[in-house]
């Protein structure tokens, strides 16, 4: 039985005619990219920290479903925010499009990112995390950092066969000690809309949820005065 690999290279070798093959080593790919920097009081860089990300949530899942997968199926989602508080989501096709999903909020329209949050624990398993382990909240006291507001592009940018966009987000610590970061995790604010044919909607507010969750390979120190960013990096080869 051939594993890895070498069945890999078997297989194309069978199935894949030689003056077919071109770019055979090429391959569509969807990669993410976390990236850290940390700057002393002065805006000195002090510390890069890079790692592959790749820990979607149940909930991103749940979002990137294939309507046709809920029509075929007859599934439904739960959604779970960080108040661990579930909404069933079904979207599905008729007359009136109902349960069709929409976004409810005002909160930085039109991407609803609330916020990259960071936190001090860890979790082991990142599919059904809704909150970070041990978050840092928004403030200036023992264990807080200040969060500004979160840096969405407006748009995708592409590169040759590449696109891509970058979102990011500055803390600064003035809480008087050093803070140690560990987990990193991506809140949106969600809403879901379900149409009743008579021109009127039913619109549950499922609050904000966390889509995307790592633990630090290497946890990062920042102290008193200091300021990190992070910035996360979604990119797909065309």
């Amino acid at each position: 039985m051939m594993v890895g690999s070498k069945m890999d290279y078997d297989i194309n070798n069978l199935y894949i005619p030689k003056d077919g093959k071109g770019d055979i080593d090429y391959q569509k790919s969807f990669s993410a990219t976390l990236t850290i920097i940390v700057r002393d009081k002065d805006g000195n860089v002090i510390k890069r920290h890079k790692q592959k990300s790749h820990s979607p949530t149940a909930n991103f899942i749940g979002l990137m479903m294939p309507l046709t997968w809920y029509n075929a199926t007859s599934n439904s989602w739960t959604f779970v925010n960080t108040s661990n508080s579930a909404t069933s989501y079904q979207p599905y096709i008729s007359g009136y499009a109902l349960g069709v999903m929409y976004p409810c909020s005002a909160s930085n329209i039109n991407t609803y990112l609330v916020n990259i949050l960071v936190g001090s624990g860890s979790q082991s398993n990142s599919y059904n995390a809704i909150n970070l382990n041990a978050p840092i909240s928004n403030g200036s006291g023992t264990g807080q950092l200040i969060y500004s507001t979160p840096n969405i592009p407006t748009g995708i940018t592409i590169n040759g066969n590449e696109a891509y966009f970058i979102a990011s987000q500055s803390y600064t610590n003035q809480s008087g000690e050093t803070i140690t970061i560990s987990e990193v995790g991506i809140i949106i604010n969600l809403g879901i809309g379900n149409s009743n044919g008579r021109g009127s909607y039913y619109n549950a507010v499922v609050g904000n949820i966390l889509t995307w969750y790592d633990v630090l390979s290497s946890p990062i120190s920042v102290a008193n005065g200091q300021q990190l960013v992070i910035y996360y990096t979604f990119s797909v080869n065309a």
